[in-house]
C-alpha cells in the first residue's frame, strides 16, 4: 500500500494502529543502528534511508542509493536490504545468523516480508544494518556500475562548412 506521507511520522500516522506499532517497532531498531551518513526519508511510498544526492549525484538514475526501506505493503510488512542484497558474503552471514534466531526466513533478493516484528530477530535486523557504512556503500556500487564520469568541459566544434547556395552551385558548374 503506497503512502502519499512526505514524512516518517505522516507515515506512521497514516497506517491502522495494530499496523503502526509493527512497523514502529522495527522502525526504532533501524533509526538507532543506522550508520551515521545515511538520510532518512519517505520515497517510493515507503521509509527509506539512502546515500544523500549531496553526498553522491553520480546515480544511474538520479536518485539517491538506498541502502534500506521499510514498508506497510497490502498483505505483509517489508524491510528492503540492500546492503544485504548487494553483498554475498553479509548475504551469507546474515541467513546464517537468521537461521540460528529460529525465526522463519521469508526474503526475496533484498526484501524481508514479516507480519509483525516478533517475526523478525529484531537484534540481528540491528546488527545487519550497522554492517555498511555509506563509503562502502559507494565503493561496491561503483565496482558494480563503474566510478562517476568526469564531466568535462564542451569541446568548441569547427563551424560547419557552408554549402554554396543552389544558384551558385549552378554558375560554377556552368
Amino acid at each position: 500500500m503506497e503512502s502519499d506521507a512526505v514524512t516518517v511520522e505522516g507515515y506512521l500516522a497514516g497506517l491502522e494502529p495494530e499496523r503502526r506499532e509493527r512497523v514502529r517497532a522495527v522502525y526504532d531498531v533501524l533509526r538507532a543502528a543506522m550508520p551515521t551518513g545515511y538520510r532518512e526519508a519517505v520515497a517510493w511510498g515507503m521509509i527509506t534511508w539512502s546515500v544523500p544526492l549531496e553526498r553522491y549525484p553520480d546515480t544511474y538514475n538520479g536518485q539517491p542509493l538506498g541502502i534500506c526501506a521499510l514498508a506497510a505493503q497490502k498483505n505483509y510488512l517489508a524491510l528492503y536490504l540492500m546492503g544485504v542484497y548487494g553483498d554475498p558474503a553479509i548475504n551469507a552471514w546474515f541467513q546464517a545468523e537468521y537461521k540460528k534466531s529460529g525465526k522463519k526466513l521469508d526474503m526475496g533478493k533484498s526484501c524481508l516480508r514479516f507480519k509483525t516484528a516478533d517475526d523478525l530477530p529484531l537484534e540481528l535486523i540491528g546488527k545487519v544494518i550497522t554492517k555498511v557504512t555509506p563509503e562502502q556503500y559507494i565503493a561496491r556500487y561503483e565496482a558494480v556500475k563503474g566510478p562517476p564520469k568526469k564531466k568535462t568541459a564542451p569541446r568548441d566544434r569547427p563551424a560547419a562548412r557552408k554549402r554554396p547556395a543552389p544558384a551558385r552551385r549552378a554558375a560554377k558548374r556552368g
